[in-house]
């Protein structure tokens, strides 16, 4: 169902519509249900390349430490004639290079291995044998220098989904390192990923077997098994991110953006903290500009001076953030995380041990499952305002919305018809359930 909102000139006693303007508002909620789930479906399906079926299986295995090594061009290609047709129709194909950092152009970074040139490409034949000929594009790719993408693919009518790659570390004959998963996208991209950062990100948000944010999410709920990209890069600000997200953003076709930048900022208040927030304030704006939906966690606590004595300014920033844009989705609360459990830093004060990072993954799975995954599965009809009750404060709430100001946080709620329009209507209904309490 496609979400819409009719915005009206209404008064505060009337409910009559008399403006047909359609605004689309974001989809990351359906009606009375939190996010879509965009689980894996190409786990340990066939798989091959020309190096053989053997080398092909490491793409899609269930360890994210196990790799398709090869020498471009090549390709990795996936036999998804077993999955339920109505869950390939649309899917996303997503990529991890092994190593390196997210976007290499930054910081002095490197391809290591990064496919930079590619198509996305299905075929219809039938599964059980590998087709050499009738692959149709679907994504052309050239220039690349991220080590991950995500793409999202039509496979209506086809069994087979391939990343034929032409070019890896800028050049024909260059190495290829990655992993490839096909998520089903049937019912729309919703459960889809990014987390851009510093070192803390690049080190903590990489995708791992048993201990990654989605394996967390998965262990949670079942229902879920999230797209996640890392884009983490050693050493980077808010400046630099400020600088790139547009150019990043074009490139990302998922839902939720997590933006943790700070660390560095305030390792040795490098940018101050009135800039530091006026960049965090440029990516949130620049995430609200593209319909996804921004995360803020605060930035983590260090016993390291350098960062530490900073820290309070920078994170009081964070708070103004979560403030001025009720948008924006809290993230967990590293600065009180690593307060309470020092021990969970390495040897420097500033960056997590290996059991610290492993607990922010915990914390991420955590804190966006219950601050999102779990929104509107047991919703109060009406609580738009989520204070667990449906009051005027929600009319009111709603008919200045209804009239371009304000924010709705809690679109589900407000969304009372079942029609996937929120107008005059719901608030109709609204009202009446008020008068019925």
């Amino acid at each position: 169902m496609k979400h819409r909102r009719k915005r009206t000139m209404l008064g505060v006693l009337s409910a009559a519509l008399v403006c047909s303007s359609v605004l689309a508002y974001p989809a990351h909620f359906t009606a009375y249900g939190a996010v879509t789930a965009n689980p894996v479906i190409s786990r340990e399906v066939p798989a091959y390349s020309t190096a053989g079926t053997g080398a092909a299986a490491s793409g899609n295995d269930k360890f994210y430490y196990s790799f398709w090594n090869a020498t471009a061009p090549d390709y990795l290609a996936y036999d998804l004639s077993a999955v339920p047709e109505a869950q390939r129709k649309s899917v996303t194909l997503v990529w991890y290079n092994a190593t390196g950092q997210f976007d290499y152009t930054i910081l002095n970074g490197s391809p290591n291995g990064m496919p930079s040139d590619y198509t996305v490409e299905v075929n219809s034949a039938p599964g059980g044998t590998y087709p050499e000929e009738g692959w149709e594009v679907r994504a052309t790719v050239t220039g690349n220098t991220l080590h991950s993408r995500q793409h999202v693919v039509d496979m209506t009518g086809c069994n087979w989904i391939r990343l034929h790659v032409t070019g890896s570390d800028g050049k024909e004959g260059g190495y290829i390192s990655i992993n490839m998963d096909v998520h089903t996208t049937a019912e729309g991209v919703s459960d889809s990923w990014i987390f851009y950062g510093d070192s803390i990100t690049a080190c903590g948000m990489m995708n791992c077997y048993g201990t990654g944010f989605a394996e967390y999410v998965h262990q949670i709920d079942s229902t879920y098994y999230p797209i996640q990209e890392n884009g983490g890069i050693g050493g980077i600000r808010s400046v630099e991110g400020a600088a790139n997200m547009e150019r990043w953003l074009e490139a990302f076709p998922g839902k939720y953006v997590s933006i943790a930048y700070g660390t560095n900022d305030a390792w040795g208040n490098q940018t101050g903290a009135a800039q530091y927030y006026a960049n965090t304030a440029s990516m949130v704006e620049q995430v609200l500009a593209t319909g996804k939906i921004p995360v803020v966690p605060r930035i983590p606590y260090a016993t390291e001076p350098g960062v530490g004595d900073n820290l309070a300014a920078y994170n009081a920033m964070v708070d103004k953030i979560y403030e001025t844009y009720p948008d924006v989705v809290k993230g967990p609360d590293f600065e009180a995380y690593f307060r309470e459990h020092p021990e969970l830093l390495s040897a420097d004060g500033v960056h997590p041990s290996e059991q610290g990072y492993d607990g922010m993954r915990q914390l991420w799975a955590q804190t966006m499952y219950d601050a999102v995954y779990k929104t509107g599965d047991t919703p109060v009809a009406g609580d738009l305002n989520q204070d667990g009750a449906c009051t005027v404060a929600d009319v009111v709430l709603l008919q200045k919305w209804l009239m371009g100001a304000g924010t709705l946080t809690n679109w589900q709620a407000a969304e009372l018809t079942g029609d996937g329009v929120i107008d005059s209507a719901d608030l109709c209904i609204l009202r009446r359930m008020l008068t019925n309490q």
